[in-house]
């Protein structure tokens, strides 16, 4: 115990003096919901501007940079298993899909495909999750209506184009989305326009002006407008209270953007066994079957 703690002081005592701050824990938790909400638009714009392989704000789980990357990845594959599990996705469904990306980590032998895995696997939860939280609530039509929306939060969706696109007459289409959804077509589109701008907000340090434009708001003011009428704060303020502090923000590096994990090498030996043990019994399963 006494080596424990001495290593533990080291550790902190190096990051205090080169100024290393842990990932948020907010950001970790808010970056795993929107996979498990099936929020993939907004998912994968973090993933594609942080890879696993960069190690931002995480700590060292092995002095190989190759396991290191490989330890981290294992960690953060295990907790979207288990978050889309508490969402509502199949528990054995959940866990065999973690266990063929972490067999695929396993085998990777470079930092590239270990990033490779990580944008198919987050991916793969995500739209799984999407499909699964919108199948068990709308109607086939409502359900490709907001999927087009999610796809093109960064156009101007009118419901006319809405309706071209599913084939349905404006007035039907209008009455069908709120008797579904609650909300008329134009109010939901705002809504989920003003999710992005929040996340955007929170988790990059894109302008205001430069968020609006990507989300094809009229105008700024428009935006400013919409983004308070929802949420009681101008883009601004809302920046100014939620923005994740968690690194001194480094324009080249962009750290603050990366999806954290924090564990230890016993936990990470765990998980492969526990996966690979699935892995054998699932063969005998089949060879039992044939």
């Amino acid at each position: 115990m006494n080596d424990v703690n001495q290593e533990l002081q080291r550790l902190l005592f190096m990051q205090r003096e080169h100024l290393m701050v842990r990932s948020s824990y907010d950001h970790e938790v808010d970056f795993y919901d929107l996979v498990a909400t099936g929020q993939l638009e907004e998912v994968m714009r973090q993933v594609r501007e942080y890879h696993i392989s960069e190690l931002r704000g995480v700590g060292t789980l092995s002095p190989d940079r190759l396991k290191n990357v490989r330890y981290h990845l294992i960690i953060s594959i295990a907790m979207i298993a288990r978050y889309c599990i508490n969402y509502g996705m199949d528990v054995e469904t959940s866990y065999s899909l973690s266990d063929i990306y972490i067999q695929k980590c396993d085998a990777a032998t470079s930092t590239a495909r270990l990033d490779e895995i990580q944008q198919q696997c987050i991916e793969d939860y995500c739209t799984r999750m999407r499909a699964l939280r919108l199948d068990n609530i709308f109607s086939k039509h409502v359900v490709r209506a907001i999927e087009y929306i999610y796809s093109h939060l960064q156009d101007r969706i009118l419901v006319p184009d809405l309706s071209d696109y599913l084939g349905l007459n404006d007035a039907y289409f209008s009455k069908l989305f709120k008797k579904e959804t609650g909300v008329s077509v134009s109010d939901f589109i705002r809504i989920k326009k003003i999710d992005a701008a929040k996340h955007m907000l929170k988790h990059s340090d894109h302008s205001c002006l430069s968020i609006s434009q990507f989300l094809s708001f009229s105008t700024q003011s428009h935006f400013i407008q919409a983004f308070k009428k929802q949420t009681g704060l101008t883009p601004e303020e809302y920046r100014k209270q939620y923005f994740h502090r968690a690194f001194p923000k480094d324009q080249e590096t962009k750290q603050g953007d990366s999806l954290p994990v924090e564990h230890t090498e016993e936990e990470l030996t765990r998980l492969l066994e526990e996966s690979k043990a699935r892995n054998n019994i699932s063969s005998s399963r089949k060879s039992k079957d044939e």
